[in-house]
């Protein structure tokens, strides 16, 4: 059962309240994966939580990606016929010389 009614508002930073939240009964897969970005990330999980809640709630995500959208709606007609590397490829060759990727 998640519970969005379990939260802590007891301390502040620069004159902003801080808050708290406990996130219970999260599947083990879920918080493995999660682990595994903040690591990728050189985060620590704290750290990837505020990282990922900032991302949420950043409403000017919506217009970034629908800005990306449109871009490549635009540019999908100018690539086609050509012939394309594939994805597999090109994360292949970056893993090959140190890469990580971005979870």
């Amino acid at each position: 059962m998640w519970r969005d009614d379990i939260y802590q508002c007891d301390s502040y930073f620069k004159g902003e309240t801080m808050a708290m939240i406990n996130v219970g009964q999260l599947v083990d897969n879920v918080l493995s994966r999660f682990r595994r970005r903040a690591s990728l990330n050189n985060r620590s999980l704290e750290g990837e939580a505020h990282h990922s809640l900032e991302c949420a709630s950043d409403d000017g995500m919506v217009a970034k990606r629908a800005a990306f959208r449109e871009a490549m709606n635009r540019l999908r007609p100018l690539t086609e016929g050509r012939k394309h590397t594939p994805a597999e490829a090109l994360i292949r060759r970056g893993r090959d010389h140190g890469h990580r990727d971005n979870l």
